[in-house]
Parts: C-alpha cells; sequence; structure tokens
C-alpha cells in the first residue's frame, strides 16, 4: 500500500494539519525563517502525525488539541532529526543536504533548541499540559536512549536486552507519545491513553529494528550499506550474531567494528557472516513479534475506519523497502 493511500481516511485532517504546522514554525528572524522553510520544503511522509490523527478518531474523533498534538510531535521529530545530523556527522537527510552540512553545527543546534521551544510554547499557550507532560516525557527518553547508546558503542559490550532499551528510548517513545498524544487530544480516559501509548511503543520498536535491517540488506534507502557498522552502533542483526559464535569469531567482529569499521570490503565480509548466522532472520522474527504485540492491543479496541488505517500504517512501516 502506497502512503497517499494510508492518508485517506485523515485525508483532510493532514491537509489543515500542514498548514497550521508551517505557520508553527515561522519565525521574525530572517535566517532562522530560511532554514525552518527548507525542513519544511523536505519533510518525509509524516508518518508520527499520521498516528497521532489515527488514534484520536480511534479515541473520540479529532479535536482542536489534535492539531496541537500532532504539530509538537512533529517539531519534536523534526528537532531529534536535527540534532541527529550533527551527532552523527551526517551531510545528507532524505537524500538532501542535512542543516548541518548546510549552515554548520552552531546553526543546526540552535534551530533544533528552537523547534523544541516552539513545540513547548504550542502546548503552554493553549494550556495543554496533559500533551505537553506526553511529549517531554519522550524528549527525556530520547535524549536517554541516546547517550546510553553512544556509552555502549565505546565499549561494544551491548547486551540484547540494553538494545531494547535504547531503541525503547530512542525511537519506541516518540512513537509511543504520538499515539498517546492522539489518545489524550480527544479522551480523557487514561486507560485508553496508556493502551494507546503501549501501541505506539510496540509499533515503534518494530520500526526501529526494520530500521536495523535496511544496514544489512540491498535496498536504496539513501545511506550506504555497513553504516551501522561504521559508527559502532550495535544492532540486533549483530548483538544476535555475536552471542552465536565462536570466540575466534567474536574477536574477528570485534576487531572490524573497532578497527576496520571503514574498510568496504571487510564490512562487506561482517554483514555476509551475519546472514550466515542468522542474524537477519532472528532480527526479522523479533520484529514481526512485536508487531503481533500491537495488533493484540489494537484488536481490543472497537472497530473503526481509523482502526483499519493503524493496522495498516503499521504493515506499511514494517514491510517497507525504504
Amino acid at each position: 500500500m502506497k502512503v497517499i493511500e494510508l492518508k485517506a481516511p485523515i485525508d483532510e485532517e493532514l491537509r489543515i494539519f500542514e498548514k497550521k504546522f508551517r505557520e508553527t514554525m515561522r519565525s521574525d528572524v530572517a535566517l532562522l525563517d530560511k532554514v525552518t522553510y527548507y525542513i519544511y520544503q523536505r519533510k518525509g511522509k509524516q508518518i508520527r502525525p499520521m498516528f497521532v490523527f489515527l488514534t484520536a478518531k480511534m479515541c473520540g474523533g479529532v479535536t482542536e488539541a489534535t492539531y496541537i498534538g500532532a504539530s509538537l510531535i512533529e517539531l519534536l521529530h523534526t528537532a531529534t532529526l536535527v540534532h541527529d545530523d550533527v551527532v552523527d556527522d551526517a551531510n545528507e537527510r532524505r537524500g538532501f543536504f542535512s542543516i548541518n552540512a548546510l549552515w554548520k553545527n552552531k546553526i543546526a543546534v540552535l534551530v533544533g533548541d528552537y523547534l523544541l521551544a516552539k513545540g513547548l510554547l504550542l502546548s503552554i499557550e493553549h494550556q495543554q499540559f496533559k500533551l505537553l507532560q506526553i511529549v517531554t516525557s519522550a524528549v527525556k527518553a530520547i535524549s536517554e536512549g541516546e547517550l546510553l547508546q553512544i556509552e555502549k558503542a565505546r565499549r561494544l559490550d551491548i547486551t540484547e536486552e540494553v538494545y531494547f532499551q535504547i531503541i525503547t528510548g530512542k525511537t519506541a517513545s516518540l512513537m509511543a507519545s504520538a499515539c498517546a498524544t492522539g489518545a489524550a487530544s480527544a479522551t480523557n480516559d487514561e486507560e485508553l491513553i496508556e493502551k494507546m501509548r503501549l501501541i505506539g511503543e510496540l509499533i515503534g520498536i518494530s520500526f526501529q529494528i526494520k530500521d536495523d535491517l535496511f544496514d544489512y540488506g540491498e535496498a536504496d534507502i539513501g545511506k550506504p550499506r555497513g553504516i551501522d557498522i561504521k559508527e559502532r552502533k550495535m544492532t540486533l542483526p549483530l548483538i544476535y550474531t555475536l552471542n552465536h559464535c565462536s570466540p575466534s569469531e567474536k574477536k574477528w567482529i570485534i576487531n572490524i567494528v573497532k578497527n576496520h569499521n571503514e574498510d568496504k570490503a571487510r564490512v562487506k565480509e561482517l554483514i555476509h557472516f551475519v546472514h550466515q548466522k542468522g542474524g537477519i532472520q532472528y532480527s526479522i522474527d523479533k520484529m514481526n513479534f512485536y508487531k503481533q504485540k500491537a495488533f493484540e492491543v489494537i484488536a481490543t479496541i472497537s472497530d473503526s475506519e481509523a482502526k483499519d488505517g493503524l493496522k495498516d500504517l503499521v504493515n506499511y512501516i514494517t514491510e517497507r523497502n525504504y
């Protein structure tokens, strides 16, 4: 299913949201407005706002608070991408130059800070304190997840348990907050809001495992294969392989990751070895496990067009090729 088809149940809401979101990003500072316009023009598929609107519809209907919530989530997501590119020293984002590549790190960091501040102010101005709480918790979790990953990358001693701790913070917390925000904008039922938050967390874990698998695949996703190995990111396929090989093989893997992570031939060998050892299939099975857990929780919610749309969106993000 194509993204345009996925947007059908919330097409009108997304159109209204896009106008509101552009206005939210505007600034009287010419340089800042130029940078935010560049970001807006190269926006992604808007997966997270889609989760906000679908979950709101599943919990009672879209309200004015839903648009505020969707803007909060997208501002947070955009800010984290801008900051990530600085942390990773990345020159490209979605096939275009990153903010730090065009305007250097100092401006990129300040733009990311501005977007975070805009989100916090937006919620306060509209007295949406529940939404502010949800999104602020996600900011904290994302920061902790990133720092935990950096800490573990230095020592390469990451376990599967720690890996899931990292991705729950880095990626799943944002998906969880998108679903919780949508629910909280439509209902005061704390049990339902928590149920939606859990759905988002499970989806987010599946989403990140899928993303990690791209590093070992053949698809052209806008970044070269082996980039996670180059950056010493210990993802699930590699963690599984390290736990299911001989001591000499483990030593060989660690040597490549530590000392030869920019040698394309050696990285290619390592990718092939991960495939051989079953690291890819294990990761696919884990991704589908969390996806199924999400579907089990979704099944407890009343049937609706939005519910069907949410299930289609979950299938899309776990079956996508980029």
